[in-house]
């Protein structure tokens, strides 16, 4: 009896330290979301009123005039991101394809750790270095040189994620391939890379998000543009320095645009997200099967 009852008390505090716990992770998670929230819920409040077609199309207005738009700051954001994206991918994929399949050699180790350094680097300090060697030498600011300063901000994020995606494709597969006579070479490409695909496709996305939002190396490099520009030798505009330009003016106007243009960033960043997470689902969805 007194064991029964023993045993009654007992539960009932496993159940009491459970419920407590549950709690405890669940305001946890409510915490971790809620900056995500308030951000979004005052971006509509300011912005939305602001998006409209002619956010999207039309040029900026000269300060006094309304309306007016960020045409020019989107179709910079576009080519600045695919200028990094034809030079972080690349690199970033070969890199972490060479970790992966070279993981117990010194030189593999010395990239990694090299690669860990870089992506904790502050993205002023690479600003900086892409205006050193890339703006000063020809004394103008350029496109190319924003893309490259992007570039050089995904190269880390996407090796180390093609790195562990590489890392999970089973060993089975490579003793195959090179059992039918591949070689080395061949089976690291249309064997191993093609089954890591989905997941390089996701760290490749959330890289994009990432560097889509980065404001400070272009300071130092893209610099920004008030006109229509899409050469890559001039200076060009993205939506985070005409957030930046705005923010920082005096006139109202500008600054309801600034909000304007926050939200639509941040709903760039979100489907960007999205498709991540759906690149996700579908390597698993297919993992299932």
């Amino acid at each position: 009896m007194m064991k029964a009852s023993v045993s009654r008390r007992s539960m009932r505090v496993r159940r009491a330290h459970s419920a407590a716990m549950i709690t405890l992770t669940l305001i946890a998670a409510l915490l971790a979301t809620l900056p995500l929230l308030l951000i979004l819920a005052l971006l509509l409040k300011q912005g939305a009123g602001a998006v409209n077609w002619a956010f999207f199309t039309a040029m900026p207005k000269p300060v006094g005039e309304a309306g007016g738009g960020m045409a020019n700051a989107m179709a910079g954001t576009v080519m600045l991101i695919g200028i990094a994206s034809l030079i972080g991918l690349p690199a970033g994929i070969g890199a972490g394809l060479y970790l992966a399949e070279h993981r117990g050699e010194r030189v593999a180790s010395i990239v990694r750790f090299l690669s860990d350094v870089l992506n904790g680097l502050p993205s002023i300090v690479i600003g900086i270095f892409a205006w050193q060697f890339l703006v000063r030498p020809v004394r103008h600011f350029s496109a190319l040189a924003g893309g490259i300063a992007l570039g050089v901000m995904m190269i880390p994020l996407v090796t180390r994620t093609t790195e562990e995606m590489v890392r999970l494709v089973p060993d089975a597969l490579r003793e195959a391939a090179l059992a039918l006579g591949f070689p080395r070479w061949r089976t690291s490409l249309t064997v191993v890379l093609r089954t890591a695909l989905p997941g390089i496709v996701t760290g490749a996305l959330v890289a994009v998000a990432r560097i889509a939002g980065e404001t400070a190396p272009l300071l130092f490099t893209a610099f920004g543009n008030q006109f229509w520009s899409t050469s890559l030798a001039q200076p060009v505009s993205a939506l985070p320095l005409q957030i930046f330009t705005y923010a920082i003016s005096p006139y109202d106007e500008w600054h309801v645009l600034a909000w304007a243009g926050a939200l639509v960033l941040l709903a760039l960043v979100l489907v960007i997200s999205l498709l991540a997470k759906f690149a996700t689902r579908s390597r698993f969805a297919r993992g299932s099967d």
